[in-house]
C-alpha cells in the first residue's frame, strides 16, 4: 500500500495534536495470531445486531469505533472529549490518529494469555487513509464484512432508535449529513478491498435472522466457522 501522510483529511490549526499509534510502519499485532473483520454499512444497516450474533457464535470480541469515541467523548480527563463531540454533531469524520489509537488500545486489552484474538471491528475504516493507516500501525485486516442496506430502509430504522436511543446523531439533519458521508468516503473503502478480494458482501435489508443466516453462509466460504 502506499505511504500516507498520517494527518491526512485532517488540518493541525484545527484541533490538539493526536496521539499517533506508532512511531515505525511495522503493524502492532501480527495478522498470524490477531484476525481482524472489519464491519461496514450505512447509519442503519445492523451492524451492532450483526456483531452481537458474531460474538456469540463465533468467539469474536466486538470493538465499536462509534462506541469507543462516545466512551472517550464522555471521559471528563479527555483532552479530545469536545473535539469529537463537535465532529459526530456535525456527522463528520473524527481524526483518524484518535480513533485508531482508541481501537489498538481495545485490541490490546482483549488479546488472549497468547497473544491471539478474534475481533470485529465495528463501523472503521470510514475513509481510505484510516484503512491504510490501522493496516500499516495496528494490524492487516482478514476480510471486511459489508451490509448493504438502501437509504430508506436505513433513515427509517434511525428515526425509529431515535425516538428512545438519546444519541444525538439520531435525527433527520445529522442521519442526512451520516448518509452523505459515508457514501462519498465510506463506499471507496468497500471497493478497494473488494478488488483485493476482502469483502463478504451481505444484503441488510431482510430479517435480522435471515441476514444472519445470509451472513454465517458468506463467512464459510471465506474459511470462518462458528467456534460453538
Amino acid at each position: 500500500m502506499p505511504a500516507i501522510d498520517p494527518t491526512s483529511g485532517t488540518s493541525a490549526l484545527a484541533q490538539p495534536a493526536a496521539p499517533l499509534t506508532s512511531a515505525n510502519t511495522s503493524p502492532a499485532f501480527d495478522r498470524e495470531k490477531v484476525t481482524i473483520l472489519f464491519v461496514l454499512g450505512g447509519p442503519g444497516s445492523g451492524k451492532g445486531t450483526q456483531c452481537a450474533n458474531l460474538v456469540r457464535d463465533y468467539g469474536f470480541v466486538h470493538l465499536s469505533a462509534g462506541d469507543l469515541l462516545r466512551e472517550e467523548q464522555n471521559n471528563k480527563e479527555s483532552k479530545y472529549g469536545q473535539l469529537i463531540a463537535d465532529y459526530i454533531k456535525d456527522g463528520k469524520i473524527v481524526p483518524m490518529e484518535i480513533t485508531v489509537k482508541l481501537l489498538e488500545g481495545a485490541i490490546r486489552s482483549k488479546l488472549n494469555s497468547d497473544g491471539t484474538g478474534k475481533f470485529l471491528v465495528d463501523g472503521f475504516p470510514r475513509k481510505m487513509d484510516q484503512a491504510i493507516f490501522f493496516e500499516e500501525t495496528v494490524c492487516p485486516s482478514k476480510s471486511t464484512i459489508f451490509l448493504e442496506c438502501s437509504e430508506e430502509v436505513m433513515r427509517e430504522r434511525l428515526l425509529n432508535r431515535g425516538k428512545t436511543s438519546g444519541r444525538s446523531d439520531d435525527n433527520e439533519e445529522s442521519i442526512v449529513k451520516r448518509f452523505k458521508t459515508f457514501v462519498e468516503t465510506s463506499m471507496p473503502v468497500v471497493d478497494h478491498f473488494e478488488e483485493e478480494g476482502r469483502v463478504i458482501k451481505v444484503s441488510a435489508e431482510d430479517s435480522v435472522n435471515e441476514v444472519y443466516e445470509n451472513l454465517a453462509k458468506a463467512l464459510a466460504e471465506k474459511g470462518i466457522s462458528p467456534s460453538k
